[in-house]
This record gives structure tokens, C-alpha cells and sequence, in this order.
């Protein structure tokens, strides 16, 4: 195609592509929120949205701007409590998609949200907090990871662990007891990482169209493993980059 996009469209469509039609999705508010809603404008029209506030099936004619947005309560198939999201819909493992966002990501996929810094008392940045994130990451049956890739959030040991990827390697999280098979794809602006079969550590899969394999190893704090079998992400088509700048277009 000869439709030009940019590094953060790629990244949109490419993360929206990863849910399928008649998936259930636990929304993270941003950029998951974003390829969520393209996901099921562009190719999954039975994927069901679910946000945190309560909301089953959303279906937000805009992007919401936090969960307690009333759009997504307007157009839900079912407003609950958010105590019955987590005890009846989450922890039991009746969702299949957790999709989260992240301040830092390790290479080991598990996320920081809480704290910029060693010290926890007084950090260098305190963020916005977990949130049900844990949750989503410790129960549902995968969950994709979006953001953008740089050594600030790509780092090779998180300073706080807000929700639990692999541990420290292959094994952990069913030491712990967790149900879900946590991070299984992490979608980038650069490319698509997926945890290495035998020992769980993130792995170079994709690279997007016109990224260089040294801007990705640039762009992340650890010495990067790289798949035998790295691919070229397929660019966006004109059909999902109409779809996606329409959405935008009616969230500005």
C-alpha cells in the first residue's frame, strides 16, 4: 500500500490485529484502550470490551477518557459492580485478554506502574498506581502489553513490580499459583516481542516495516535476544488506517 503512517499507527493496528473476533478484553485506559476500540471496528465486531468501572461490552462511539467515562456505561451491554467484575469475571478466568499498558517493562514482562526509583518512600517519580492491573495480569488468560519502546521504559529489571509478568524466568508465576498465562506479546512502535518458549525472557519477533533491527537494540535496556525467525510486521492497510484516524478524528 502507499498510504504513509506513522511510527504510532503502526503500532495501534499492529496491537489491534492481536484480538480476535468473539475474544473478552480487559481494557487499560491509553494506547490499549486505542487498539481495543480499532480492533473491533476494523475486523472483531463480537469482541467484548470490558472496563474496570463495570462496564460489559462497551461499545464507545470515541475513545473514553478514563473508565469512569459515562460514554462506556451509555453503551455497555451491562453496568456491575466493580467487586463482580473481579470476583465473577476476573479471578475465575472467564476473561481472555488482559490489555495493559505500562511506565516500565522488563525483559521478563513484568510492569511498573507505582514508582520511578530504589526507594519507594521517596522516589524519583511516583506514578499513577496499579489500579486493577495486577488482577488482570495475575488472571486473565493472556495479556498483550502496549507501549512505546525506549531504554527509560524498556528496562532489564523493573524498580517496583505493580503487576507480575514472568518473574524472574520460566516457572514463576506457576510457583505463585497464577492462573493466567501472562504476557504473551508485547506490542511496540518498533516491532512485536514475544517471551521466549523456554525460558519466558521477551524475544524480538517482528520488526515493523522500514525499522532497522539496531533501532530496536538501541531502544531497549537489556541486551535484546532476536528470534532465527525474525519477520517483517505487515503494514497497515488503508482500510485500518481509515478506520483508526476516524476514531481519533471523533475523540479530539
Amino acid at each position: 500500500m502507499s498510504t504513509e503512517y506513522s511510527a504510532d499507527e503502526m503500532m495501534s493496528v499492529a496491537a489491534a490485529r492481536a484480538l480476535g473476533d468473539g475474544m473478552s478484553c480487559f481494557v487499560g485506559i491509553g494506547l490499549p484502550s486505542k487498539a481495543a476500540n480499532l480492533a473491533r471496528r476494523a475486523h472483531a465486531p463480537n469482541l467484548t470490551l470490558i472496563y474496570e468501572s463495570g462496564c460489559l461490552g462497551a461499545k464507545p462511539s470515541r475513545l473514553p477518557l478514563s473508565i469512569g467515562d459515562g460514554e462506556l456505561a451509555d453503551t455497555a451491554d451491562a453496568v456491575i459492580s466493580v467487586p463482580e467484575v473481579f470476583n465473577y469475571w476476573l479471578q475465575p478466568g472467564r476473561i481472555d485478554v488482559g490489555f495493559l499498558g505500562a511506565a516500565q517493562l522488563d525483559k521478563f514482562g513484568n510492569i511498573n506502574t507505582t514508582v520511578i526509583g530504589s526507594d519507594y518512600r521517596d522516589p524519583k517519580v511516583r506514578l499513577p498506581g496499579a489500579g486493577g492491573a495486577p488482577e488482570i495480569a495475575a488472571s486473565c488468560g493472556e495479556v498483550f502489553i502496549v507501549l512505546r519502546q525506549n531504554p527509560r521504559a524498556f528496562v532489564e529489571k523493573v524498580d517496583f513490580v505493580t503487576s507480575f509478568g514472568h518473574g524472574t524466568g520460566k516457572g514463576d508465576r506457576e510457583k505463585l499459583g497464577l492462573p493466567g498465562r501472562g504476557p504473551t506479546l508485547v506490542v511496540t512502535d518498533l516491532g512485536l516481542l514475544r517471551p521466549d518458549p523456554e525460558t519466558a525472557e521477551l524475544t524480538l519477533t517482528e520488526l515493523h516495516p522500514g525499522v532497522e533491527l539496531d533501532q530496536v537494540l538501541a531502544a531497549t535496556g537489556w541486551k535484546l535476544k532476536v528470534s532465527d525467525d525474525l519477520k517483517t510486521t505487515p503494514a497497515p492497510t488503508d482500510q485500518e488506517l481509515t478506520v483508526l484516524r476516524n476514531l481519533e478524528k471523533v475523540s479530539a
